[in-house]
């Protein structure tokens, strides 16, 4: 707390969306609820979510300095459903830009585009998820070009993928799926001179062709309650999940046509110790990975699926939901705790430093230009030398 922060600055609510840069802005939504005369209230660490009326807030600060360059409220209302008690937030999904555009996805609040003044150019409403257990919503669209893609899967259905035009919010088209809760932000990659939309999920993992829908690739699900995103380098695309059982794919691009399982694509699994909430990190040709929740940290060989370490226990970061991040040779872990685990970029586990601050934390951090941004439960930080 002491050392490095360039600046601190309470963000009213509470939010697991991850900070968004843009040149000289960071982009931030919040769920805030509102007391009884109507003023926002911020639901302490630890509290069980209170449902009640809620204002759903997109935030620009300044990178410099923090201050709130604009703020709009996209919806005010009462959530249909509880959120996760762990999560505590109806502002799971992080803000997505391309430096002319920017959208906040509130999920079943819906789906706002606003140029970078703040001002809104449209939206759009898919109504209302029904989620398992009422365990909440978390995802964040995916960005390629003029495309915006939408994972839209629950209990109650129509599940489905719909990729819309970002610059008016039109439709371009929608897959249906039979999936129930999928939490997973969709990776769009590019294969062959086409792009493709790579989907976790518990029944089918599938890649959907960008421009038209159709099917490029599926092949058998990962696990219940699909948190962790896909990631991609080598030709290849990682994907897992750890919910009540433990996946990992990695898929071989050039191979992947039609139903995976018979093709060879497949080009290494494991089953043990992958993930519940965070997401993989990809670095270089190292792919590390979380288990559960927990601060137990593998690293493998992406290429091949030869471990470099399995389940090693940071000793400082007993529960994690933020996924691991990576630059300048380290690796660094946030704990709901507040403590930052930082270990060297390579195939020996070698911690560098632990870090606290006092705040817990789930969203995972933006690394920009040798700073970093962390979004904690009740502050959001800036640390540089």
């Amino acid at each position: 707390e002491g050392k490095n922060i360039k600046w601190k600055v309470e963000i009213p609510g509470r939010g697991s969306s991850s900070p968004v840069i843009w040149n000289d802005r960071v982009y931030l939504l919040t769920a805030i609820p509102l007391g009884v005369a109507g003023a926002a209230q911020h639901e302490p660490r630890g509290a069980l979510p209170q449902r009640g009326v809620h204002q759903y807030k997109v935030m620009a600060l300044d990178r410099k300095t923090g201050k709130t360059v604009w703020e709009h409220v996209a919806r005010e209302e009462e959530p249909h459903e509880p959120a996760h008690g762990d999560n505590g937030t109806w502002a799971s999904g992080s803000a997505v830009t391309d430096g002319t555009h920017l959208f906040a996805y509130f999920e079943s609040r819906g789906l706002y585009a606003y140029d970078l003044n703040g001002k809104q150019i449209w939206n759009v409403d898919f109504g209302d998820k029904k989620m398992r257990n009422q365990f909440g919503e978390g995802s964040t669209p995916a960005l390629h070009g003029n495309y915006l893609v939408v994972v839209w899967d629950h209990i109650a259905g129509p599940s489905f993928v719909v990729t819309l035009d970002k610059r008016t919010g039109k439709e371009v088209w929608r897959a249906s799926r039979e999936e129930i809760d999928t939490w997973a932000t969709p990776l769009i990659v590019e294969h062959d001179g086409r792009a493709q939309v790579i989907v976790n999920a518990m029944n089918r993992v599938r890649s959907y062709d960008l421009e038209t829908g159709r099917i490029v690739w599926e092949g058998p699900g990962t696990t219940m309650n699909v948190i962790p995103s896909p990631v991609s380098g080598h030709g290849m695309v990682f994907i897992m999940s750890g919910f009540r059982g433990n996946n990992l794919k990695a898929i071989r691009l050039a191979d992947a046509k039609g139903d995976i399982a018979t093709t060879g694509a497949i080009a290494w699994q494991l089953d043990r110790d992958t993930p519940y909430v965070p997401s993989p990190l990809l670095y270089d040709n190292i792919l590390y990975f979380l288990k559960t929740n927990n601060g137990l940290l593998s690293a493998f060989d992406a290429v091949s699926g030869k471990p470099h370490y399995q389940a090693l226990r940071m000793a400082k970061a007993p529960e994690v939901f933020a996924s691991p991040v990576g630059a300048d040779g380290r690796v660094y872990i946030v704990s709901r705790d507040g403590v930052t685990t930082v270990i060297r970029h390579g195939t020996a586990y070698e911690v560098l430093a632990e870090n606290t601050l006092d705040d817990g934390f789930d969203a995972s951090p933006a690394l920009v230009d040798g700073e970093i941004f962390m979004r904690g439960f009740r502050y959001l930080y800036a640390i540089a030398q």
